[in-house]
Formats: C-alpha cells, structure tokens, sequence
C-alpha cells in the first residue's frame, strides 16, 4: 500500500482503539497485507442453539476423522461452518451408518508424524489444504497419575467415561484443568477436549468462540446427533442472512450479539446439554486444535462444571439463582440469546455453582449505575466482595496473558483494586480528583504496584526455543509501540514459561492472594480468574465521567467472560503461588526473571513482538 494508506491504518491502531481491532490492523500490515474493512471480522464468532432436543438417532462407534491443518488466523472465521449443506451431511451420514459394523479405532489411539505447522494468517487468505489426517490419526497419551489435588471444592472425580457409566456427574462441585497437550504425560490436571465435550452423548451446544476451525469442530461434534447454537460475529444484516442461509437450519442456528465499532466478540464459553445433565465450560482458548494441545505446542485452561436436571417442576419453581447463575443468564441476554433458550436453563440445579462468581464484559457505555457496576473491572470488584474477599490490606496480583494492549498504570491500579473488591470508584476518583494525565498515577501508586503486582508475558527468546518457535506465536500479541510508550509499565512484566517444556501459554488467569498471614490466622484466602480477557483496556472496560450527567460510566469495547474461583490453604502454605497447589493449576514457573529489574534501567529481555512473526 501506499505510505500514506499505511499512516491512515497505522492511525487506528494507535491511542484509544489499543486492543483487537488494532493488532487486526497490525498483524496484515506486519504480514504485506491489506488490512481492509472490517468485513474480514464479520465470521468472528459463532453460536449453537439448544432449544430443543432431537429424538435418539442411536449409538455411534466412535470414529477415527482426519484433522485439518492448524493454522492460527488474525480474524477468526466461520466460511466451513457457513459451507455446510443438507446433502453433504446427508451423504455423511449414510457413511457413518455404513461402517458401524466395521471395527474402529478410537480416536484416542495413536500419534503419528510430525506437528503441523501454526502460521498466522488474515481472513482474507484462503485456509491451506487439510493436511492432519497424517500428522494426528488420534491422541492417547499414557496416563501419568501425578496425585495432584484438584480444585477449589474442586472435583477430583475419574474420568468422564467411569462417571457416566457410574450415573454421577463428572464434575458436580466444578473443576479447574489445564488442556491435554501432545507428547506431554496424561496427568491428573489435564483434559482433552474429547473428554470436554463428550460427543456421542452430546445433545446441545451453545459455543461462544473467538477463532474457529471448523473441519476440526466437525471431527470432535457430531451433527446429526448434536444441534447447535453459535454465537457469531457479522458485518452487516445481509450477512447475517446469508450466514443462516447457508447451513441446515434444524441443526445449527445463529445468534448475533450487538457489537461496538471497534472491539471483539472475544468471550469463551461452552453450554452442554446432555440427557440428565448441563455442563458449563469456561476456556481460556479457542475452538482450535492447538490451542486444545494437538499440535503440541500451546496450552490453555479450562473451568467445568455439571449441573443437574430438575426432576420436577416443582424443584425448578423452588430454585433461587446463585449470583454465578444471575451474571451467567444476564451475560446471555445482553448477547441476544433467544429467550426461550435463555429460560431453559432454569431447568438445571445451579445451587454447585453458589461457591462460584461468573464475570463478564459487555461492550457499550454503562452509563446506569446498576449495568456499569456489574460487567468490566467493576463487576469483578463487585463479584470479589460478594463472595467475601474484599481487603483493605495489600494484595499480591499475578496475571497470566497473552495479549498486551496500550496498557498503563492507571489500568492496572483500576484491576488491583477491583480485585480488593473495589467498585471502580476509588481509581476512578484519584484520577478524576489529581486531573492526571491518562496512564499516569501518582508515583507512589505505581511503586506499589511495582512491589505487588507482576504480568506474565513470554519473551522473543521464549517464543524462539518454544516446541513451535515463532510460527506457534500467532496468537501471542504485543506491540512494539505499546512496549515503547512512557507509560508502559515494563517493570511488572515477568517472562512466561510453561512448567510443561517448551509450550507456549494462550491462557487468561490471575491469582489474587494475600500479601501475609496475620499469626493467628489458620487459613489464608485468595481466589483465581479463569476466562478470556486479556490485559487491555478493550477487555476490562475503562470507568469515565459522562460528559452529559458528570457521573461515572463505563465504557466497554470486547464481549469477554470468566469465573472467579475462591481458594483456601493453610497459613502454613505461606502467601506465594504454593497456595493455589492442588485446587487451581499454575501452569508456568514462578519466580520468573523480569524484564526490567527496576524503573530506572533498561529491559533486559523484550516481549514476543507480533511483528517479529
């Protein structure tokens, strides 16, 4: 493109549109390509419908399907999905129904050749051929008990197989697990996506998903015993139509939520129906097959819970909704949800989800203070001190990411205090109150944070001596200019290592804890973040005062999700990371080298730049 076309996009990518759109932008223009319209977006995201169920078509042997080629996408995309037609599922299905009498491997069976290659690419590319059918034939890894506990309450049930066959929930009181990923040992904190979504008994999915590979999705679902509901992105009303037009209607259905000129349908989220049973799932990856450890080079988290199906009306009348179960279906409404599916979920018993918060961010200007007051950062405060957890006492914060916007010290003074259980006024009223320029607190507050708050980000050498090298590093995002900037706060980053050698982290999770122990306390409390909000402005919102009332609002830009988790532990576990040993995962090592060992020197590593790709 002409210089001045690249100033003109190079312009959006800067200041206040600091998060998605822009490394969209970024990520063509580091790549030779024409960023384009937004068009390339409109694929986003995808919804599944489970209004209602079908009748049983029969068991299903499982089945050996050849994955496609797995390659990581600026913008995600939904072109398999909207490809699908009536007479090719047909023709499938008669196949199918062909070789059930013939023996079949499980396609958990064995790992053959070698990984696939991620390499990023825009939308605007056509996806490569599918060249997985020899690379992964299936996935059983030897099992490795490892005895770990699991969980906060949480469930360190067997397998999903053994549970069904037992009759109980797998997951009752929820659980928190890092993804299953190739060549790595099966241990007791780890899970496949397989046994996430559980296909042959699979009546209903509601998916919410920022990129998608649909041949994969087609090889792990099976759409003649399952519908769907996809929660989608597109541009305009025409596409929309043409998006339901173009798949069979009485299985897959869409649902488009309302979308800010910049920003992200980036939220996570999986709702699960089975016969008896629902299953929430929060991950903190996409619905790709590396970012579900089959090409053995990226990791991810995962929260599950089973919640089970009223067995009368009159238990279902006599449920009182768990603050976690209000956030979830307020979170569905505001998507556009269809409301008859929204009101059949009060169906199933989510009193197994009281221990839990889920939180959310919802893009627009909250300008009512019941709506700003529940979604971004100060939903998160809120949701802290619902579940009991507010401190007045210092904090210690750690934040895994893998996505770094413009950030700033007044973010991460506005995220520190939300997870104190603050409201959002307090950083909001230091700010107003100083009139300090944006990203800059007063310096005592940044050398607070300094002490007690460190984000963890991988480093350009990390990246390199990774399993994938940088060709696994596509949805691994920072850019140089944001590192650059005065008010970048460099001094808490920490380099992020997996514990599991030479995988790379796409997950999204913070660990709040103590900063001590006063003596006569015997437990320590803390809680963890799983879900999909980066470190950015864009995915935890930004508290502003309205021009019109001189009030607070929220302004908001991505559609993000999570769950907040409370921890317990001995006194005697101390206050580092150790707390959260055996109830949430720490999936990378701890302590980890700085990139810059105090304010007044120079970084000593950098951060995976996108551009390096």
């Amino acid at each position: 493109m002409a210089n001045n076309a690249d100033k003109d996009w190079a312009a959006e990518v800067s200041g206040a549109e600091d998060d998605d759109e822009a490394l969209r932008i970024a990520i063509a223009l580091s790549l030779g390509k024409d960023p384009g319209e937004r068009s390339g977006r409109s694929s986003r995201k995808g919804v599944i419908d489970l209004t209602q169920d079908d009748e049983d078509d029969g068991d299903r042997e499982p089945k050996e399907t050849p994955l496609p080629q797995q390659t990581i996408a600026s913008t995600p995309s939904l072109s398999g999905l909207a490809a699908l037609d009536r007479k090719k599922m047909e023709e499938e299905r008669l196949a199918r129904l062909g070789k059930r009498k013939a023996p079949q491997q499980s396609e958990d069976g064995g790992l053959s050749g070698s990984r696939p290659v991620q390499r990023p690419r825009i939308a605007a590319e056509s996806p490569p051929p599918s060249s997985l059918a020899s690379a992964f034939a299936s996935a059983a890894p030897r099992e490795e008990d490892t005895s770990a506990r699991l969980g906060v309450a949480v469930s360190t049930s067997p397998s999903t197989t053994t549970s069904s066959r037992s009759g109980g929930l797998p997951f009752p009181r929820g659980v928190v697990k890092k993804t299953w990923a190739y060549d790595q040992p099966r241990q007791s904190d780890d899970i496949k996506i397989q046994e996430v979504l559980q296909q042959h008994q699979l009546e209903l999915a509601v998916l919410s998903s920022y990129q998608w590979d649909e041949e994969w999705m087609q090889s792990r679902i099976d759409l003649a015993r399952t519908k769907l509901i996809l929660i989608a992105f597109a541009v305009s009303e025409a596409q929309k139509e043409e998006m339901r037009n173009n798949v069979p209607r009485d299985r897959i259905r869409f649902c488009f939520p309302p979308m800010q000129p910049m920003g992200a349908m980036h939220s996570k989220l999986m709702l699960l129906k089975y016969e008896k049973y629902m299953r929430i799932v929060i991950p903190t990856g996409n619905l790709m097959s590396f970012d579900w450890g089959e090409t053995g080079t990226m990791e991810n988290m995962v929260f599950i819970i089973d919640i089970p199906k009223f067995a009368t009306a009159e238990e279902r009348e006599a449920q009182r909704l768990t603050p976690f179960a209000e956030e979830l279906l307020y979170f569905l409404r505001a998507q556009a949800l269809d409301e008859k599916l929204v009101s059949s979920f009060l169906n199933y018993d989510f009193s197994e989800t009281s221990r839990y918060r889920f939180v959310h961010t919802i893009p627009g200007s909250h300008i009512a203070e019941d709506a700003w007051r529940r979604t971004g950062y100060c939903g998160l405060g809120r949701a802290v001190n619902s579940l009991g957890l507010s401190s007045s006492d210092p904090i210690e914060l750690d934040f895994v990411c893998a996505s770094l916007g413009a950030v700033n010290y007044s973010l991460l003074l506005a995220l520190y205090y939300a997870c104190q259980g603050d409201s959002g006024l307090k950083e909001y009223g230091k700010r107003i109150a100083g009139n300090k320029t944006k990203g800059a607190p007063p310096a005592k507050d940044e050398a607070f944070l300094r002490k007690h708050m460190r984000v963890y980000f991988p480093s350009r050498e990390t990246v390199l001596q990774s399993r994938g090298g940088k060709d696994a590093a596509g949805t691994i995002c920072c850019l140089a200019k944001w590192w650059q900037a005065q008010t970048f706060p460099r001094e808490v980053l920490r380099d992020c290592k997996s514990l599991r050698k030479g995988l790379l982290m796409h997950s999204k999770v913070i660990y709040v804890r103590p900063h001590q122990t006063s003596p006569g306390d015997s437990v320590a409390g803390g809680f963890v973040y799983v879900g999909s909000a980066n470190l950015s402005e864009s995915a935890w919102g930004r508290l502003v005062r309205d021009r019109t009332t001189g009030k607070p609002k929220l302004t908001c830009r991505n559609w993000e999700c999570g769950v907040l988790i409370p921890v317990q532990g001995n006194s005697s576990d101390g206050t580092d990371l150790s707390l959260f040993t055996g109830q949430v995962p720490v999936p990378m090592e701890w302590p980890s080298r700085p990139f810059v060992r105090d304010a007044d020197s120079e970084p000593e590593i950098a951060p995976w730049f996108y551009q390096d790709g």
